[in-house]
């Protein structure tokens, strides 16, 4: 019995516990790998990963997330089991708010926002700092394409001149709703091509 009491301890402490907050379209998809690929990832990781919430506002009968699904976010911020938050809600409320609690409460995020990541970035990376834990966005840049991770570790002691992308047109638009006009149009142009689609949609937006 007591060989039997010491496996089942390690299993527990060798399992990291986490939380997706939001169950759509992305929340849904982070829940079906995890558990699809349970033993594929815990290989990988040298830790089980365990799912031990989902935090939405709505019910789902019959769903697999149904046996793990909160409604209430300190359920999560009040475990201390908890290890890992993932964000997948978007938008900035509650999202902020609800990251910024967790990783002052000492549990890591990893997020797929972009809206978080471009106004609170840098005050979430820093907090994260502070208590020692980690801010993770590599979901939110570049469609997911591994980027951050990269330019963090692997290329750290090349000068990097310059990143350069492809903006289009929506992209563009919603830079002059921030920006001024002028000054989105002149980024626009840069280097481009008179014939590129996107330059004339700003041309429409800006007429």
């Amino acid at each position: 019995m007591q060989i039997s009491n010491d496996n089942e301890t390690s299993e527990e402490e060798i399992m990291i516990n986490v939380a997706i907050l939001g169950y759509g379209t992305v929340g849904s998809g982070v829940f079906e790998i995890l558990d699809t690929n349970k033993k594929l990832i815990g290989e990988k990781a040298g830790q089980e990963i365990n799912v031990k919430y989902v935090l939405d506002l709505r019910d789902f009968p019959g769903d697999p997330c149904e046996s793990v699904l909160v409604h209430d976010f300190n359920t999560i911020l009040e475990d201390d089991e908890v290890e890992i938050v993932i964000e997948v809600m978007g938008g900035l409320k509650p999202a902020y708010d609800f990251v910024k609690k967790s990783l002052l409460a000492g549990k890591s995020v990893c997020t797929s926002n972009k809206e978080l990541v471009a106004k609170y970035g840098a005050e979430l990376i820093q907090i994260a700092k502070d208590h020692n834990r980690n801010f993770l966005f590599e979901a939110s840049v570049g469609g997911g394409i591994p980027i951050i991770r990269p330019l963090n570790q692997h290329i750290t002691a090349d000068e990097i001149c310059e990143i350069a992308g492809i903006l289009n047109g929506k992209t563009i638009k919603e830079a002059m709703d921030t920006a001024s006009k002028a000054s989105a149009i002149a980024v626009s142009r840069q280097g481009a091509a008179p014939s590129i689609p996107y330059l004339e949609e700003v041309e429409e937006y800006k007429n």
